[in-house]
């Protein structure tokens, strides 16, 4: 009786959530006959493994060197992929490859960052800004939404279009090896409210923000990048601290979400990672949440994911709109077009993802696509209106935590 009680308090708790929903707010500045057109227009000419493609985004090199230029080529001209994740590099080697990846490219590639922190965080020649733990401690959120702006500002001089940011995990957990300063902080709601007002400043010039890692990587004791963490608690538990901030966030109309490798019982008792449970990402996230905008799995390289074969596969079959970095993206495409041949996708489910992409790419304002400018580029990301926004971030954060003797 008590077990059935409680599905039913959790049912109801999932109704109650799910009744704000909004969609997402880059969709809704779209001309939407002119995106729909620009749309049908691009799907048509794409062959059945070019409409997979679109749904892989791949992390590639940040070396602007001939041999990485040949695999780049390889990779956009025979594997169609449809996104590109950047590592570690410089400013003015990214923007020389994403102009020449561009031009080779059927339909303009989506480009996406891993900047929790902005571009410091991949580009060594671009201003650092505070790490998300200190600007959990600045009072006034609306800072947070100027920074987000500022971030996106540099994005898109960058020619980037997708942020993988905020993190919206709670870092309750003192052991936690992974997610630590990377948090906004052990409140639930300063949390969810500095997570929300940094991914509004970034929407609001056209950088489509990503938060991560639902349903919440906070309370955990092991790294996703190198084993498939458990995370222990209730359903109750899950939906009254780690999944309201995901809520809140969807109900502010933001428009990404990044689905981490966690082992959650409660949710999915198969060991499944919920990046590749249909469980949690397509009857929670979509169905239970509402979530309509774009859900990317984490990178499917990572240890948490990697060891359960076929991953791209999966992670659409879960419900994910974009997979991320799976290994060997040939073989990941080749595994979906045999999976449709075998009747365990359709491809009216692949054209339908395919076609949801091609709308963001839309919005992003590929339909129009020019290159880079690279004159004064580096100039430019170092302007110094970001120079006085990092000082005054930095002077906002500042705590006293001791007044021994009332000295200060």
């Amino acid at each position: 009786m008590k077990k059935i009680i409680a599905c039913i308090g959790t049912f109801f708790a999932l109704v109650t959530l799910s009744t704000q929903a909004k969609n997402p707010y880059l969709l809704q500045t779209a001309d939407r006959s002119a995106m729909e057109h620009w749309v049908d227009s691009v799907f048509e000419t794409l062959s059945p493994k070019e409409r997979i493609a679109q749904l892989l985004v791949i992390t590639v090199r940040n070396s602007d060197t001939p041999q990485n230029r040949k695999t780049l080529q390889r990779l956009i001209q025979e594997q169609k992929i449809g996104g590109l994740l950047f590592d570690s590099g410089t400013a003015k080697d990214q923007a020389n490859l994403t102009n020449y990846c561009q031009s080779l490219s059927k339909v303009p590639l989506m480009i996406t960052l891993d900047g929790e922190w902005g571009l410091a965080m991949r580009l060594s020649d671009t201003p650092r800004f505070p790490v998300n733990m200190m600007l959990g401690a600045v009072q006034n959120d609306s800072l947070l939404y100027e920074y987000g702006r500022a971030v996106g500002k540099q994005c898109r001089r960058m020619g980037i279009h997708v942020n993988f940011a905020p993190v919206l995990d709670i870092n309750s957990n003192p052991r936690n090896p992974v997610i630590g300063k990377r948090s906004f902080g052990e409140s639930l709601k300063n949390v969810s409210s500095k997570a929300i007002a940094y991914a509004k400043g970034l929407e609001s010039v056209g950088v489509m923000a990503v938060a991560k890692h639902f349903p919440g990587h906070g309370d955990t004791s092991e790294d996703s990048h190198k084993t498939l963490p458990l995370v222990p608690h209730s359903k109750e538990r899950l939906m009254s601290t780690e999944i309201p901030p995901f809520k809140a966030y969807i109900d502010s109309g933001l428009s990404g979400i990044m689905v981490g490798h966690l082992n959650i019982p409660a949710w999915d008792a198969t060991n499944t990672p919920s990046s590749l449970s249909p469980i949690i990402t397509r009857e929670l996230l979509c169905d239970s949440l509402n979530f309509e905008g774009l859900i990317f799995t984490d990178a499917l390289k990572m240890k948490g994911a990697s060891k359960f074969g076929n991953t791209a596969l999966r992670a659409i079959l879960a419900g994910n709109d974009i997979a991320l970095n799976p290994s060997k993206p040939e073989e990941q495409l080749n595994s979906i077009l045999s999976a449709i041949e075998q009747g365990k996708i359709t491809q009216q489910a692949i054209d339908e993802k395919c076609k949801k992409v091609l709308r963001y790419k839309y919005v992003f304002g590929l339909a129009n696509y020019t290159p880079i400018k690279t004159k004064n580029l580096i100039e430019d990301l170092n302007a110094p209106e970001y120079d006085a926004l990092n000082r005054k971030l930095n002077s906002e954060a500042m705590t006293l935590l001791r007044n021994s003797q009332n000295l200060i």
